[in-house]
């Protein structure tokens, strides 16, 4: 499977700049990797990151390889409803028009799931169709990693990134004749998950061309459903600015954004995006304004593997970058106080204003970063915003904390807005069938 974006290397070799293993490819390779991992629980070195990390979850959700389980809970009638009703399906022309028409010359077929891996869509070719029914792979059937084990559509939902599988690098022997390419499609008001483009088919499916139509047909997708709503894009986001002199951004009404992927310091003199590393340190300075000592952040940051040189070799780089932000002193601390986004979050639930906090939460804190003292900041919003949203009335909050990733499969939630929602509405049917797969899946 390759990620989009990523670096994948020919088997055999090794790139001298990357210490990681080549990624193998070749298929007898990869089977024998599956089949050893299954066995014994061991990865070997070459298997894509992506895929073992995705295996690993297959084997702790209890997926039998030789016997996937894809929920099939919607009776026809039902998901022709739930499916007329759903956002994706005033894109669906686009779709047919940008993909299925070619994939269907090609022997492939393209699915569109939901935000829960329910497929509410599957079309193209007639050979291929037949053999995806085989294995399930049907309408109304939820294609989740916890069902069926690694597959791209319930990879790319797990993972909320576009991914491809190939041939053996699927969890269930089943499935390990086919190759399938996806990824997410977002609502671009706020990012929340709408649901899943895939295509899968046979050695067509694994070529790098279909990964990247998957993704311009779901950049289409989603720019045609923001000009339905009267949101198309403008701007060039977060970093349009570029770059910045270094240390320009230090003095007052200086602003830090850690809340969802790309990390960002605005300041007077502009925006400049940030390195994990370096939004980790400015996070947990803010959180302790006394200050830390070396060791204190290296605690924080990696327990064991990160030493006093090493975190005052990148306290130094990120002097650079901030200017007089970071103090010059020991214990490190910082010499202003940002504003970061977080604080707006906590400002608007300090008001009692829910929804304000929910519009002010693009994502978790850092959602990359596995510092422990990250972790348990990012674990302490969460539960606060979580916490204020299920002692809320309002459909509208509740709705908007399930289109979030941490509230995406949050049974309580659901539970509270299918009670919520206005019988019979597109939205207590939406609710209702959430519920029921993860019902199942809890089951």
């Amino acid at each position: 499977m390759a990620v989009a974006g990523e670096h994948r290397t020919t088997p055999g070799r090794h790139d001298a700049r990357d210490p990681a293993p080549p990624v193998q490819r070749d298929p007898r390779w990869v089977r024998a990797a599956h089949e050893r991992f299954l066995a014994t629980g061991e990865l070997a070195a070459g298997v894509d990151p992506v895929v073992a990390a995705s295996w690993r979850r297959s084997l702790v959700s209890g997926v039998d390889p030789d016997d996937p389980d894809p929920l099939l809970t919607l009776p026809a009638a039902d998901l022709d409803a739930y499916r007329a009703a759903h956002p994706l399906a005033g894109a669906m022309p686009l779709v047919r028009s940008m993909l299925v028409e070619a994939a269907v010359d090609d022997g492939l077929v393209v699915a569109v799931s939901d935000d829960a891996g329910r497929l509410m869509w599957v079309e193209g070719a007639g050979r291929t169709r037949a053999a995806v029914d085989r294995v399930g792979f049907v309408e109304g059937a939820v294609w989740r990693e916890e069902r069926v084990g690694t597959n791209a559509p319930g990879t790319a939902l797990a993972t909320r990134r576009p991914v491809q599988v190939i041939g053996a690098e699927h969890y269930s022997r089943a499935v390990q004749g086919l190759s399938c390419a996806a990824a997410p499609i977002r609502d671009l008001r706020d990012g929340s998950l709408l649901g899943v483009l895939d295509v899968t088919g046979g050695r067509a499916a694994a070529s790098r061309v279909v990964l990247s139509l998957v993704r311009a047909t779901v950049a289409g997708v989603e720019r045609e459903l923001a000009r339905r709503t009267g949101h198309a894009p403008g701007g060039a986001g977060p970093g349009a600015s570029g770059a910045v002199a270094a240390g320009g951004l230090g003095g007052p009404g200086v602003e830090l954004a850690v809340l969802g992927p790309r990390p960002v310091l605005r300041g007077p003199g502009g925006e400049r995006p940030l390195s994990l590393r370096h939004a980790e340190i400015l996070v947990l300075l803010a959180a302790h304004p006394r200050g830390l000592a070396a060791d204190e952040l290296a605690v924080l940051l990696h327990p064991g593997d990160l030493t006093d040189v090493s975190v005052r070799a990148e306290v130094s780089r990120l002097r650079r970058v901030t200017g007089p932000l970071l103090a010059q002193s020991r214990p490190y601390r910082l010499a202003l106080s940002p504003r970061t986004d977080a604080d707006d979050v906590r400002a608007a639930l300090a008001a009692g204003d829910v929804g304000r906090a929910l519009a002010a939460y693009p994502g978790p804190l850092l959602p990359r970063s596995v510092a422990p003292g990250v972790e348990r900041l990012r674990a302490e919003l969460a539960a606060e915003l979580r916490a204020a949203v299920l002692a809320s009335r309002e459909v509208g909050v509740l709705q908007a904390w399930v289109r979030t990733d941490d509230g995406a499969d949050d049974h309580e939630a659901w539970a509270r807005l299918a009670r919520l929602a206005p019988p019979g509405s597109p939205l207590a049917l939406r609710a209702r069938a959430h519920l029921d797969v993860l019902d199942r899946l809890l089951r």
